[in-house]
């Protein structure tokens, strides 16, 4: 028996927060919302909140959408890392 917690289960469909830190480019945005459409048609842009770094390099993108299970969510991050302009994704 092991002492390590199990992680909570998230029950699916749930509204789902995602942050995701990318460079600071002018088009990411753009593409960041036609990427999480093709995942979810009825994410709303308007949940989007950006804030950049001190530097300005980077920027994170934080974002609600409806999950509906494990393969959606790992699919959206596979293509948001696609990009070659995100550095991580929460």
């Amino acid at each position: 028996m092991s002492d390590t917690p199990e992680a909570p289960k998230i029950e699916f469909p749930c509204d789902y927060r995602i942050r995701v830190v990318a460079n600071s480019v002018d088009e990411f945005e753009g593409q960041l919302i036609e990427i999480v459409r093709r995942h979810d048609d009825q994410f709303n842009p308007e949940t989007l909140d950006q804030r950049p770094s001190k530097g300005g390099k980077y920027t994170a993108h934080s974002f609600q959408i409806l999950a509906t299970g494990e393969p959606q969510l790992q699919a959206l991050f596979e293509d948001l890392k696609a990009t070659g302009q995100v550095h991580l994704v929460l």
